[in-house]
């Protein structure tokens, strides 16, 4: 009886904790009047129309960078009102940010197109819609419904513990959306750490937020930061992902809210994967090439972790840090222009006649597979990075 009273008494404790730790993150939503002065700062230089996937297929400067400036700017002189047709524009963006990247003035394109999103939108019923099934009840029952119909393997639950204290990997898996309701990244995990000094822990984390963004939903994606940002008031040696998306997201976090994420603790599993210098061995010739996604930060990991494996040749396609077409609800605004990006990523797969594609990114997974059906290529495989590696015949 004492026994369940305490434990009640800890879980209350641990409540009244997270939500305290939660309070003390406070998010400032921004209007579209607030950037003005960033929007004038544009002189219509046109580099971004250089760096944006989009603009090289349509020519057409409303779908750029600074197109959607001077719309918006004129919105917040009163010369023009957030209209479907402006949304449309607004959607035509695959959140790649190389726009921004190659900004001579800095703008942060994203940012801005985000407010922008979030002003039409809640002025709409398709909008109130979107917000109804991006609620915490409804995504949260949407992401257990795809457990039950899809999840067939044990997740993880700081089993991977190997080795001596002193030398034991402290690492905190962001699991993402998609490896949620598809843990097979479980099952590659204990194969490839299954002889290494590692501890991976799981918490409760809740999505990482991106396609509450992408749609303009600042209100739950502030719900969902301020939970993950208390989930990672612990300690822990590296934050890691198996998504590029979710790792640019949670970097993202210091832009909104008073918290300390640090980009160099931040990783993917490509990272801790060749700081443990781990090698692979397979018994067949096997030819890959590598597709950097949009949001991966860093992808020097890749080549030291091919050098580590043994009858595997790596070939580097032609743009291969360009976008895959998929980008999320993108693909699905947009049909025809993800097709047509989806397409060009493709064919330089071909060229290169390897065996498999490899990634970091579950969306980005989707576009290339969407780019080599859409182009007839029935040799080529794609493969999550993890899962490549799990098919090694010998791992140490």
């Amino acid at each position: 009886m004492f026994s369940e009273k305490f434990n009640n008494f800890g879980y209350l404790l641990k409540f009244v904790y997270k939500n305290f730790v939660l309070s003390c993150y406070h998010f400032v939503m921004k209007t579209l009047k607030d950037y003005e002065k960033e929007l004038s700062k544009c002189s219509k230089c046109g580099q971004c129309q250089v760096a944006c996937p989009v603009y090289k297929l349509t020519k057409n400067d409303c779908t750029v960078s600074r197109g959607k400036f001077i719309m918006l700017h004129g919105v917040t002189q009163g010369e023009l009102k957030l209209s479907k047709n402006i949304n449309k524009y607004l959607d035509m963006c695959l959140k790649c940010g190389k726009c921004s990247d190659f900004c001579p003035a800095g703008i942060d394109a994203l940012e801005i197109i985000t407010c922008a999103k979030h002003e039409y939108m809640k002025t709409t019923i398709w909008g109130k819609f979107i917000n109804f099934v991006q609620s915490k009840l409804v995504f949260s029952n949407i992401i257990k419904i795809g457990k039950l119909l899809f999840s067939h393997s044990v997740p993880l639950n700081k089993e991977i513990i190997h080795g001596k204290n002193d030398t034991r990997l402290s690492v905190m898996y962001f699991k993402g959306c998609v490896n949620q309701v598809l843990p097979d990244t479980d099952k590659y995990l204990k194969k490839i750490f299954e002889k290494s000094d590692i501890e991976i822990i799981t918490p409760d984390f809740d999505c990482c937020g991106l396609p509450f963004l992408s749609e303009g939903n600042l209100e739950r994606f502030e719900q969902s930061a301020k939970t993950n940002i208390a989930n990672l008031n612990t300690s822990y040696d590296y934050l890691v992902t198996d998504c590029a998306s979710c790792e640019s997201t949670l970097l993202s976090y210091p832009k909104y809210f008073d918290c300390d994420i640090k980009q160099e603790k931040t990783l993917n599993w490509g990272d801790i994967i060749a700081l443990k210098d781990l090698k692979f061995e397979f018994e067949k010739p096997i030819k890959v090439t590598f597709h950097k996604p949009c949001h991966l930060k860093n992808d020097s990991f890749f080549e030291k972790i091919i050098q580590n494996c043994t009858n595997v040749e790596y070939i580097k396609m032609d743009d291969y840090d360009q976008c895959c077409g998929f980008a999320g609800s993108f693909a699905l605004k947009n049909r025809q222009l993800s097709k047509e990006i989806s397409k060009n990523k493709a064919l330089n797969i071909r060229n290169t006649d390897a065996d498999y594609v490899i990634t970091s990114c579950p969306a980005c997974i989707l576009g290339l597979k969407q780019g080599l059906f859409l182009t007839g290529n029935k040799k080529t495989k794609v493969l999550s990075l993890l899962e490549f590696l799990s098919f090694a015949d010998r791992i140490y």
